[in-house]
């Protein structure tokens, strides 16, 4: 196949190629955007950010082995090659979009209001399986991120499952121009990004650019238990997933195996296997059967997709569980809205243990911030919370949901350093604490105090 040159990198970029004869043949592989992850080869896109420039250190990533960077303006004393375009941001998507189309293999795209990392992770583990496949690493789900991802194909990878997030119309149709792919999943309809979006038929419309941006021979892979999926018409072949009985692929007999795994029966019209997720979470389930559906149209068989399931693993704020030997700490911290935390309150209720929820404020809701605020305090009432801690300018509404659905043993706290200092006097031997709250909030800044605050274990005479 074709590679990246800084010659071709200015020819589809229409850019100013800056460099010697021998420099512009130069084998170009991978992308950054920062100079300190820079290895051999790499691409080093100089980006203007509000605190640095990243003109200023593109000597800094030829020092490191970048084999060119694309740039906005001159790079003085500069030892490498490198093209010059009026916008890196714009110009990084353009030589994605081409240099994803340099590759004949499948391509999976994953949006969604809520469970996107979650789905990616489980798609990307039940393909290994069978293939070798890029995935989106981290966050790198944006407009720049993306196409960072997309510039680490190589050609030992035979699959890729791309995350797609998007925060306001148009955007997820300049995300999906550059991905193009043949199978995508969509999660859930959900209460996100509201300030931009308006309501939950907004949120459909802008997730549903993506089919703007497949073939017809294309295959939508959707939530059937979610109504506005069901109903919708991407305009191409759709296979529905959920728990209901109507979907093409079903979680049957779902049985929790504690905070250490998941295990559920998989049915479609075929029959069904039993699979094992080695995770927390009864959210699990649903990315288990989207993973399946896509695993079944790329040709898997059910012994290796039952092996790629298996070797799931979740990352860091996403319903990672730590036993400290007298509480069980869930760290769901890493975002959230109404959809991802009843599904982790739910999560929480399948526990025998007290129940604690930290909860903090959901961001991005616009209008409907208080009233999606309360109704999270109902749920995690009924949902049999036995204690909440709630913490932010918003959560105080999910402190008086708690309270009006019944709740008894509740805590408002303005900030973070009022519910640090209150954990010591909060938190029981034997509980089990969710903590979760939008990625705004850092919640992660309290899970090592709550580690702290834990009742020693008992030591032997």
């Amino acid at each position: 196949m074709d590679y990246l040159t800084p010659l071709k990198i200015a020819e589809v970029t229409g850019g100013e190629y800056v460099g010697n004869d021998i420099s512009r043949a130069a084998r170009v592989a991978g992308a950054v955007r920062d100079n300190r992850e820079v290895k051999p080869g790499n691409l080093f896109i100089c980006i203007r950010g509000a605190r640095a420039d990243g003109h200023d250190f593109a000597n800094k990533a030829y020092g490191s082995g970048a084999a060119c960077c694309l740039a906005e303006r001159a790079i003085p004393g500069a030892p490498g090659p490198y093209v010059i375009v009026p916008s890196t941001l714009e110009s990084v998507k353009t030589i994605a979009k081409y240099y994803r189309n340099l590759f004949d293999i499948p391509v999976i795209g994953i949006t969604g209001s809520v469970g996107k990392t979650t789905t990616k992770e489980m798609t990307a583990a039940a393909l290994g399986a069978r293939f070798n496949v890029l995935k989106t690493q981290e966050n790198l789900n944006n407009e720049l991120g993306v196409p960072l991802t997309l510039l680490s194909l190589n050609t030992h990878h035979e699959a890729a499952v791309i995350e797609m997030g998007v925060s306001e119309f148009g955007e997820m149709s300049r995300i999906a121009g550059m991905v193009q792919p043949q199978i995508c999943i969509m999660t859930k309809i959900g209460y996100s990004h509201l300030e931009t979006l308006g309501d939950l038929d907004g949120v459909l419309r802008a997730k549903s650019e993506v089919f703007e941006h497949m073939k017809k021979d294309g295959i939508a892979v959707l939530n059937g238990d979610d109504k506005l999926l069901w109903e919708y018409d991407p305009g191409m072949r759709k296979i529905s997933f959920g728990l209901g009985p109507h979907n093409d692929f079903r979680a049957e007999n779902i049985r929790a195996g504690g905070t250490d795994s998941q295990i559920l029966d998989i049915a479609d019209a075929s029959g069904a296997f039993t699979a094992k997720l080695p995770a927390y979470g009864s959210h699990l389930a649903l990315a288990a059967l989207a993973a399946t559906a896509v695993c079944r149209q790329l040709g898997m068989t059910d012994e290796e997709i039952r092996s790629g399931l298996l070797a799931y693993k979740p990352i860091t704020g996403r319903a990672n569980v730590a036993d400290t030997g007298t509480i069980k700490l869930i760290d769901d911290c890493y975002n959230a809205n109404p959809d991802s935390v009843k599904a982790a309150l739910t999560s929480l209720s399948n526990l025998a243990a007290r129940r604690v929820a930290i909860l903090g404020d959901m961001l991005d809701l616009g209008g409907q911030s208080e009233g999606l605020h309360r109704e999270i305090g109902v749920f995690a009432a009924q949902a049999g919370v036995g204690a909440l801690m709630s913490c932010g300018e918003k959560a105080i509404h999910i402190y008086e949901g708690f309270i009006s659905a019944g709740g008894v043993v509740a805590k408002h706290f303005p900030g973070k350093p009022e519910l640090i200092a209150a954990l010591p006097g909060l938190i029981k031997k034997g509980d089990a604490i969710l903590v979760k709250a939008s990625h705004g909030m850092q919640f992660e800044e309290i899970l090592p105090y709550i580690k702290k605050a834990a009742p020693p274990r008992a030591t032997r005479p």
